[in-house]
């Protein structure tokens, strides 16, 4: 038989488990939740009355939920006892406050104000990681949930984090905020910043700068083979090339052609607000990425800051001869249609959406493919 102490602290031990949190703040559980108290023996019936006598007191003092009762018949007592069979909590506040644990009481009101003022993506990672929100007020919480719905890739625009105004945030908020920021971002976007910095999803300005690899496609354009050079001196400088690649992955870069006075820039993602150098208007500009919402969704940012730029193997016919290596689109861009694709770019972005397996990684694309493709475009614009 378990007292009510006893079950209080078992209660207090599940409330640490992330999928009993979900369960009872998120989940659909089967109310009232009964936990069993089981009877006294007929020995402790005839050897331990006065320990049975302050058992059953106990839980006649329990105000808590609603204790079930039943009469059972001892021999050793002559007549039927009554005995707590059950202790059952009709709400998830009688189960918190059956734990009579001031941290879980604590943990359950910052919770349930949080949860009835965020967005519902959010709801599930609140819940399951207490360290997420330790030490956070809930107007904090709260405010970088909003700020992590209204932020998109890229949409810094080459702005420094400071310089973001969003959702009445001061100078500093993101920089004080970064950590769970980041973690709100990754679990609205599938974890999509894990293989790149926060500013580097945003676009933003890095205190570090993005660094990105440019390759000469022919000798003598580069003091090394290939190097690398920071955002901000791409926004800058000019390049010694009339041609220049730009591609979205840097281990495509086994892929590429030699062409004459050629430069290639590599592993830019939503990164790509160095367009605006006025140098790009002067030279002859390729834009080669993944045919997936993603990539299709930066070859509109690049267009938007460089409109003549010629696309390749982003079309239908390239996803097409490829399908056989297509993966599923984990989370996708959404909609609508980004800014800045043509109508038959917009129609494979609408397309893709609607696939099962809509995403074409390039470095899948068959070399040969990708060399004629590359040769061609330099071939007609010499």
């Amino acid at each position: 038989m378990k007292s009510p102490a006893e079950l209080s602290s078992k209660l207090t031990r599940q409330w640490q488990s992330a999928d009993m949190r979900e369960l009872l703040l998120l989940g659909n559980s089967d109310w009232p939740v009964c936990l069993t108290i089981g009877k006294p023996g007929a020995a402790l019936i005839k050897n331990s009355s006065a320990l049975v006598r302050e058992h059953l007191q106990r839980w006649r003092s329990e105000k808590t939920g609603r204790v079930e009762w039943s009469s059972v018949k001892y021999q050793a007592a002559g007549s039927a006892v009554d005995i707590p069979l059950y202790w059952c909590m009709q709400t998830i506040d009688e189960w918190v406050t059956a734990c009579h644990d001031k941290l879980v009481g604590s943990e359950y009101d910052y919770l349930s104000e949080v949860l009835a003022k965020v967005d519902r993506p959010f709801h599930a990672l609140i819940v399951r990681q207490r360290s997420l929100w330790k030490n956070v007020s809930i107007d904090q919480m709260v405010q970088c949930c909003e700020l992590a719905m209204q932020l998109e890739p890229g949409c810094a625009q080459g702005r420094p984090l400071r310089a973001l105004t969003i959702t009445n945030i001061d100078s500093k908020f993101i920089e004080n905020n970064r950590l769970l920021l980041i973690k709100l971002l990754n679990q609205r976007f599938n974890q999509a910043l894990q293989k790149s910095s926060l500013e580097d999803f945003l676009g933003a300005a890095e205190n570090n700068d993005h660094w990105l690899l440019v390759i000469g496609l022919s000798d003598g354009l580069l003091p090394f083979q290939q190097l690398r050079l920071r955002a901000s001196e791409l926004a800058t400088i000019e390049l010694p090339a009339s041609h220049i690649l730009i591609v979205e992955n840097e281990q495509c870069r086994y892929q590429l052609p030699r062409l004459e006075n050629s430069i290639a820039i590599l592993g830019a993602g939503l990164n790509l607000s160095w367009l605006a150098n006025p140098f790009f208007n002067t030279i002859q500009l390729a834009y080669w990425g993944d045919i997936d919402s993603w990539g299709l969704k930066m070859l509109g940012i690049a267009r938007n800051f460089q409109p003549a730029l010629t696309p390749l193997l982003m079309d239908d016919e390239s996803f097409e001869n490829n399908q056989q290596f297509a993966v599923n689109e984990v989370q996708t861009a959404g909609t609508p249609v980004p800014e800045g694709l043509t109508d038959s770019e917009g129609c494979l972005y609408e397309k893709i959406l609607g696939l099962t397996k809509g995403r074409l990684e390039q470095e899948f694309i068959n070399r040969k493919q990708v060399e004629r493709v590359i040769k061609n475009w330099y071939l007609a614009t010499t």
